[in-house]
């Protein structure tokens, strides 16, 4: 089960991952190839170095050409398949006319955007074509056409998705009312120039959420607001925000998000997640909210594995659901502590949130790491303590302690995937590996365990889900690309060394700014989701956290839990609707029980914030 798809539907609600075109085939065969050739020349490069002390200088080279192909090709399939995160809230309360219209309107939206990019990113890789490569010695054009072919294949795709099921009025009623925006701005485009810093509400705020009411993929609402802010307001050519996205999408830290997603699919398709939750079963579901302490276990050591919070709740729910139902759990409370487990989950590494926030901050990604446990250790103790007042009124008749061989054989069965989120973090924090390295290396164990002790992957499934994570991570890294241009037209305003010297006058010092800031995350949190969020504010709020003095990796905590809190905050948190359609309940039902659990992260962040210790402990 995969996050893009389950993101994707209405309000939230999943799909099942969508068969791309026959056309797309061959791109599809071609991303697989890539992502697998990714992990093999990583793979040989941690061997030769770390085994035969012998460096292969070319090896992270090639593995950032062929990350950026990858990206381009992924976010392509991503168009074909519908695979871009996309908020279709507001969209679903709408009529079904008016519905079908926004849908065919949000399509040729992005397709304006990648009929404009075009140009300019052909541009781009022909200027990039008198740059040589330090280690292979050929042109980085090489590695630069991967942004006009990904652009003009995402065009096809996405003028293919407006045209299919489109009548031709309403395909013309979208053009006409495009075109006489577009003209409108142009002509009052001398004005807006004079308006200075005060475009930044109106393009960089208002227009995202005019685009995001109408269903456009996040990816396109932060790429065409930036186009138009760019273009109408600025003498800024539009061949800079190419260079942006860019620069956003293929940083090296970022080569280990496709490796973890496939990480998170290999232990879904073998098991070893569901193993898990077995043996802490074993353990603790004779005591009284012991199911309830199963299932924040289980988010806990799950989320150390897979790095994704559709993974975890997936893997979870459906081993816990039954019995807790049976001893008497409500459903909507059952749906409370799932996704509020899963936003206590996050800062566990590998955290994808965590991988994507080091490299957009520049803060370490060990140090990440290493206080992500603690942080998450805070808020399962408070969210533990309520669950267990909450099953007070438990029933435990006929409830039984595991006997010992059964214990016994729970823990073998489990044990290769308990070791798995172990070597993780010691690898990273100890600085043996970088979480590229250490994502290839879990995947070759998964692979390896999964083989050998839980019966393996049949090759067409493998080839699956291959494709499926060269979908996803295209459409992570469009997001990522496209927020990085956004951050970088905010930064050239000026708008961030105003907003440093408005926060260094707020009464409160940096307590004020923390309060400001939870309140900022919990919001873009709810409606963005975590990593476009993070890539559009991380370079705005961390010089100024730096200028207060507050820790770099306490900011970071401090940052993704309240993301995370408003991701699962209904009535927008997109987190809460994928935790309702897993468990199979009522948002309305659900919506009154998980205010309390919301309140308690509340009470757990508020103490993360106020005492720096518990981030910077371990460090």
């Amino acid at each position: 089960m995969d996050e893009a798809s389950l993101l994707a539907g209405l309000e939230g609600v999943s799909q099942q991952p969508q068969s791309g075109s026959v056309w797309m085939r061959p791109v599809e065969a071609i991303a697989a190839a890539l992502l697998t050739a990714i992990i093999g020349l990583l793979l040989a490069g941690v061997i030769s170095r770390y085994v035969f002390s012998l460096p292969i200088v070319w090896i992270d080279e090639v593995a950032s050409i062929s990350f950026l192909w990858l990206a381009m090709l992924g976010a392509a399939m991503a168009v074909d398949r519908g695979e871009h995160l996309r908020l279709t809230l507001f969209v679903g309360m709408l009529p079904e006319r008016v519905q079908a219209f926004c849908n065919t309107a949000a399509m040729l939206l992005v397709a304006l955007f990648l009929g404009v990019m075009l140009r300019p990113a052909y541009e781009y890789a022909i200027e990039e074509s008198y740059i040589t490569s330090a280690a292979l010695n050929i042109p980085m054009s090489f590695r630069a056409a991967a942004l006009p072919v990904g652009v003009g294949l995402m065009l096809v795709m996405a003028l293919a998705n407006a045209l299919r099921g489109s009548t031709l009025k309403r395909i013309v009623v979208s053009v006409v009312v495009i075109a006489a925006v577009t003209g409108l701005l142009w002509l009052i485009g001398p004005s807006l120039k004079q308006l200075g810093n005060w475009n930044i509400p109106i393009f960089l705020v208002g227009f995202v959420a005019l685009f995001l009411v109408l269903g456009v993929p996040i990816a396109f609402c932060f790429g065409l607001s930036t186009l138009a802010f760019l273009s109408f307001t600025t003498s800024v050519p539009v061949f800079v925000m190419i260079g942006r996205m860019d620069e956003g999408m293929s940083s090296i830290i970022l080569l280990s998000v496709p490796i973890f997603v496939l990480l998170g699919c290999v232990l879904d398709a073998t098991g070893m997640g569901k193993a898990i939750v077995e043996v802490l079963a074993s353990l603790l579901g004779h005591v009284r909210a012991g199911m309830s302490y199963v299932l924040l276990g289980s988010m806990f050591l799950v989320s150390g594995i897979s790095g994704s919070k559709v993974s975890d709740m997936a893997t979870v729910a459906p081993a816990l659901f039954p019995e807790m139902k049976r001893r008497g759990h409500k459903p909507p409370e059952m749906i409370a502590l799932l996704a509020t487990g899963a936003a206590m989950a996050e800062t566990v590494p590998p955290s994808i949130v965590l991988i994507v926030l080091g490299s957009a901050a520049g803060v370490s990604i060990a140090g990440l790491f290493t206080s992500g446990f603690a942080i998450a250790m805070v808020l399962l103790l408070i969210l533990a303590i309520l669950a267990r007042w909450k099953s007070r009124h438990e029933s435990m008749a006929g409830v039984k302690r595991a006997s010992l061989p059964m214990i016994k054989k729970a823990f073998l069965v489990a044990a290769p995937a308990l070791v798995l989120p172990f070597i993780i973090r010691t690898a990273v924090g100890e600085g043996i590996a970088t979480a590229t390295e250490v994502s290839t290396i879990a995947v070759l164990y998964a692979m390896i365990i999964g083989a050998t002790l839980y019966g393996g992957i049949k090759l067409s499934k493998l080839y699956s889900m291959l494709v499926e994570t060269a979908a996803l991570s295209g459409a992570i890294l469009m997001i990522l690309g496209a927020a990085s241009a956004m951050a970088w037209a905010l930064t050239q305003t000026g708008f961030a060394a105003q907003l440093v010297a408005s926060v260094q006058e707020l009464p409160g010092g940096w307590m004020t700014f923390m309060g400001v800031t939870i309140i900022i995350f919990m919001v873009l949190g709810c409606v963005l989701e975590g990593l476009p969020a993070i890539v559009l504010m991380a370079p705005i709020m961390f010089p100024v956290a730096r200028s207060l003095g507050i820790n770099d990796i306490h900011y970071s905590m401090v940052v993704v839990t309240a993301m995370n809190i408003g991701l699962m905050t209904p009535p927008i948190g997109i987190g809460f609707y994928i935790a309702c359609k897993i468990g199979n309940v009522s948002p309305d039902a659900a919506m009154k029980a998980i205010w309390p659990y919301i309140g308690a992260l509340m009470i757990g962040l508020l103490v993360i914030a106020a005492v720096p210790y518990f981030s910077t402990v371990f460090l």
